[in-house]
This record gives structure tokens, sequence and C-alpha cells, in this order.
């Protein structure tokens, strides 16, 4: 049986999947911490691995995706010297198969990338836009096998976050159990409830409606993240809901790799 740890380092939260022969057998979130150490971060993992009878040695690889090059490199330093088994970033060490349109390629963040090459892989329509709901809200078009770029807007939560922190009267929301129409609030939690939970339903179908003229038809709009989960049964024009895309492009991704080398192919 082959093993892999695959890691989506955000600026806010780090994904974490454990996979067994291409199966997740369980998928965890950390805090990103730029303050913590290769040590910190290597206990963390040995700790996920011992919940499914694992040990570093049955890992083959660490297949990664990061936003934030500090913690990426105590990562690194981390996978070496506790697993001793490839440590691989997406895309400098396992380019993807994805033509990359942005006008400095270099610039686009790995996490974008490989939700736009999971959104690829899955699903078939010619035009895609991937809207992937993190510490910000990015909207990512792909046409044809080629990355042409997106919108960044700011992230629900830390929207939230950020109001919450800015005045003193406004309460942290939750987003759970939100109702299928809008309604006049009538105390500030419901208020900043309602606001941000159907403001941000209205940002994705406004968005969506304006860059699909842009696109070749037929165009499906794919959304991943968190937040998504609140929003699917209140936003329009929402064709495919995949709360793991990024970890099903890092494995996708890996899978390609391995296959290429198995044939002899320099990648």
């Amino acid at each position: 049986m082959e093993h892999l740890l695959l890691m989506d380092i955000g600026n806010t939260n780090t994904k974490i999947g454990i996979v067994q022969d291409g199966s997740m057998l369980g998928s965890y979130s950390l805090p990103t911490r730029s303050e913590s150490t290769a040590d910190a971060w290597g206990l963390q993992i040995l700790q996920i691995l011992g919940l499914h009878r694992l040990y570093p040695e049955d890992l083959s690889g660490w297949v990664i995706c990061s936003v934030v090059p500090p913690v990426g490199a105590l990562v690194r330093t981390a996978g070496e010297r506790f697993c001793g088994c490839p440590v691989l970033f997406v895309p400098e060490d396992m380019p993807l198969a994805l033509e990359n349109h942005y006008a400095r390629p270099y610039e686009v963040g790995a996490d974008r990338l490989v939700a736009a090459f999971g959104a690829r892989r899955l699903f078939a329509s010619t035009s895609l836009i991937v809207v992937d709901f993190g510490t910000a809200t990015t909207f990512d078009c792909v046409q044809d096998n080629a990355y042409l770029g997106g919108l960044i807007c700011p992230g629900i939560y830390s929207s939230a976050a950020a109001l919450a922190s800015k005045t003193a009267k406004l309460p942290t929301i939750s987003f759970d159990g939100v109702e299928a129409e809008p309604k006049i609030g009538q105390n500030t939690t419901e208020s900043l409830r309602q606001g941000m939970v159907f403001g941000f339903a209205s940002l994705v179908e406004g968005l969506c409606g304006r860059l699909k003229p842009l696109l070749k038809s037929p165009v499906e709009v794919v959304v991943t993240g968190g937040p998504a989960k609140a929003l699917i049964g209140i936003t329009s024009g929402i064709d495919h809901y995949c709360p793991d895309l990024l970890m099903q492009g890092l494995l996708m991704n890996y899978i390609d790799h391995a296959h290429m080398l198995r044939k002899g192919v320099q990648v």
C-alpha cells in the first residue's frame, strides 16, 4: 500500500490529508503559524499519522502547496527530518499540466493553480470558474487547458473578523444554519449575519454572471473552501461543490508524475 501526506498551507489554516492508495483516510486543519518551528510541525504530523496507526517510514512522500514561504521552508525541513521521504512542492518540484497565462506566472498563488488544475481534471466543461472561499475569496478562470487568471475579493470570515475587531458593538457571528431566503435583521447579530451571508451569495452570483460572457461556452462554476458549505444552498449558478478540491488536485498531480516517472519520462 502507498501512503501520502497532502498539505495545503494557507494564510490562515493549513489543511492536511492522509491518503492510502488514492483514497483519503482523513483530513485535518491546523492554524498556520509563521512563528512555529520545523520540530513543532514534524511532531504534529507524527500525531496525525498515529491516529491512522502509521509510521513515518510508511509515507512515500509529502505533496504540498503553500502560499506562505516561511512556513513552507519549515515544513520542508520537518518532512526531511521526521520522515526522510521526498517533500514535493507544487508547482516548484512537480509542475502542473495546465498552461499558465498569467502576465507574471510566478505571481499566482500555488493554491489557485492547484484548485484550477483539480477542477480541470474533474470536469469536462470547456470553461470553468473556480470559486475558493478562503482567507480571500478567489474567482479563477480556466478555459480548455489554460489557467487565464481571475479575481481576488475579501474572504467571508476575514471580513466578519475585521468588522468585529474594528467596531465596538459588532459581535462575532456564526454561519451555521443559514436560512434559504434573506430577512430584515432586527438585532445587530442577525443584521450582520444576513448581510455577510447573502452579500457573499450575491457576490458569487454577480461576478460569475459577469465573467461567463468572457469565456467560451459552456461555462460551469465550481466552488470550494470551508464557507462554501453555508452558501451553496442559497446561491444560484453553482454547478459543483468540491470541499476537498485542493487535496484532489495535489493527489492527481502526484499520480500523474508518478506514472510518468514509471514510464521513464523526465518531469
